[in-house]
């Protein structure tokens, strides 16, 4: 059935506001919305944020809304094709090449099968620990790679711009082709990355005649892993990318909060270490929830970027900046999406991200259920050079996948940054907000706490709604919690308690802008404020210090999920 919004909207708004505040208060806790028709209904003509409770076997997320004589569907799991990847809009000083679309399949894509159970498991290593030796494998991968035609979807060229194609806008959604399938900012990261991955190490191995190669992994939150691997720096070797930054050679520590030159830190490479090894407590330890972790839902129908998760934003866009060439327009090669699957060090980077997704794992968090996350699919060539479509439900396990990870620890699960105290004690002198608002200075606002009291299993969020800013600027600020003397707090404080960073993503809009971005970053509390003694409060302050770029905040609100 279809369901019609009502007219005019601000009416329409508030009468379902009145209405869903009068249900909740009539049933506030013992109410179950997976349960309940009603709300979903509320949600979906209001369009309310539907994911303030998560409902694991929902199976309803596919709504039709109604705008006049258009039906158009809302969910769904998403898919792309390649006979409708387009040419993505690049800016013009972009360097080439600027096509990203992989080579036309000669049929349709066959489905992805699991390698066989009994193959031996192939054991991926730290690049600081693996051995010269077998670097100089994936220094012959690269040149085997760099050595097949343009034209083979298995060469070096094509691996790159399989990320290009779906970072840039290339790709759009099947049944949707005016909406973009991008891969960051949702929860996709995780998965897409670690099947781009799997398939890269495959076509590693049978170039190389070694079906037990796997790939070296840089274990940047480790500290005997923090330095930038000096075999990335050799100008003759085949893993060698000029196009740099020359300022963060070996043997520099890498920053995992680094945005640009002009904010970087200078620490000493103890202080650097301890900053590094605190902030990912706050990225993973902290991100109890899938939707924290891997990013919001992104479904079919709806417009992209609805939100990255913690590590999406710190370290994996941190590094990308810290590696790529800020000298050039969109820091290339590894600052920008486009181009920075061509360095080399790209994929040991992202195989230390999938390590992590396993490290959160093992700490014993669980991913989403989701069937809208579990169908959807990727495309990628395969070592045989056949065009595969592949699940993220065919990513979840990798034993399956016949990989697992060896060599380092985690010593950022114990590494709880300190308090400071007294930095929250002007809390009676705060002026409101009116929001949105430019972040040109810090910003403090109260926020209320719906509820003091949270139920078990909830977690309770803080919202950072309407995240705008030009896609091709590197955006920086970070989130600050009862700390109003935020200048007090140490360098990666436990009052911190998140950091968005972003890549410059070089999109134009068709008149020589950039396209705007617009999404939201989510902050957990529950842990966070039970540290500060601050969960039995009727509010926080929350300060956002802008670093870099210029960004819009739309609102900030809390909000207790389920999932």
């Amino acid at each position: 059935m279809a369901i019609r919004p009502c007219a005019p909207p601000a009416a329409c708004v508030f009468l379902i506001c009145a209405l869903a505040t009068a249900v909740y208060t009539a049933y506030p806790e013992p109410m179950n919305p997976c349960k309940s028709s009603l709300s979903r209904a509320l949600l979906a003509v209001s369009r309310l944020d539907p994911y303030i409770v998560s409902c694991a076997d929902d199976d309803a997320s596919a709504v039709i809304l109604t705008a006049g004589s258009n039906d158009k569907k809302i969910g769904g799991p998403l898919e792309t094709s390649l006979h409708t990847c387009v040419n993505a809009t690049l800016p013009e000083n972009a360097l080439p090449p600027f096509y990203c679309c992989p080579p036309k399949p000669t049929s349709e894509p066959i489905n992805f099968t699991l390698p066989d159970p009994a193959e031996p498991l192939r054991v991926r290593r730290p690049v600081h620990a693996v051995g010269a030796e077998y670097m100089r494998k994936y220094e012959r991968v690269i040149e085997l790679m760099k050595a097949l035609p343009e034209s083979d979807p298995r060469s070096l060229y094509q691996m790159a711009n399989v990320h290009c194609a779906y970072c840039t806008g290339s790709y759009r959604q099947t049944g949707n082709p005016e909406l973009f399938m991008q891969i960051h900012f949702s929860w996709f990261f995780f998965p897409f990355h670690r099947a781009y991955l799997y398939f890269f190490e495959r076509i590693a191995a049978k170039l190389l005649g070694e079906p037990g190669f796997a790939l070296p992994f840089w274990s940047y939150d480790v500290p005997e892993g923090m330095r930038m691997p000096p075999e990335f720096d050799n100008s003759s070797s085949p893993l060698y990318d000029p196009i740099r930054n020359p300022n963060h050679a070996p043997p520099k520590v890498v920053d995992l909060e680094f945005a640009k030159p002009g904010i970087e830190n200078n620490f000493t490479d103890e202080h650097q270490i301890q900053q590094n090894l605190w902030s990912k407590f706050q990225m993973i330890g902290n991100a109890a929830l899938p939707s924290l972790f891997h990013g919001q839902p992104f479904r079919a129908g709806q417009a992209d970027k609805p939100g990255a998760g913690t590590v999406e934003l710190c370290p994996h866009n941190p590094v990308h900046n810290w590696v790529g060439n800020t000298t050039k327009t969109s820091f290339e090669d590894m600052g920008t999406y486009y181009s920075s699957g061509r360095d080399p060090l790209f994929y040991p980077h992202h195989n230390n991200l999938d390590r992590l997704w396993q490290a959160w794992r093992d700490l014993g968090h669980v991913d989403f259920t989701d069937p809208d996350w579990l169908d959807s699919s990727f495309l990628f060539y395969d070592e045989e050079a056949r065009l595969v479509r592949i699940t993220v439900r065919d990513v979840l396990d990798i034993d399956k996948l016949r990989y697992r990870y060896d060599g380092v620890g985690m010593p950022w699960a114990d590494a709880q940054p300190p308090v400071t105290p007294g930095v929250n004690t002007k809390k009676g002198t705060l002026k409101s907000v009116r929001f949105p608002v430019s972040l040109d200075a810090a910003v403090t606002a109260e926020v209320m706490r719906p509820r003091v009291l949270r139920s078990r299993p909830e977690e309770e969020v803080l919202v950072v709604e309407g995240v705008e800013s030009d896609g091709t600027d590197v955006v920086k600020f970070d989130v600050y919690v009862n700390a109003m003397d935020y200048e007090k707090v140490v360098p990666g404080g436990r009052e911190m308690a998140g950091t968005y960073v972003s890549l410059k993503h070089p999109i134009m809009d068709g008149t020589g802008k950039g396209m705007r971005i617009e999404t939201t970053m989510r902050v957990a509390l529950n842990r966070l404020l039970e540290d500060l003694g601050a969960d039995g409060d009727q509010s926080v302050t929350v300060t956002l210090v802008p670093r870099s770029g210029n960004v819009k905040i739309r609102s900030l609100k809390i909000v207790y999920i389920v999932e």
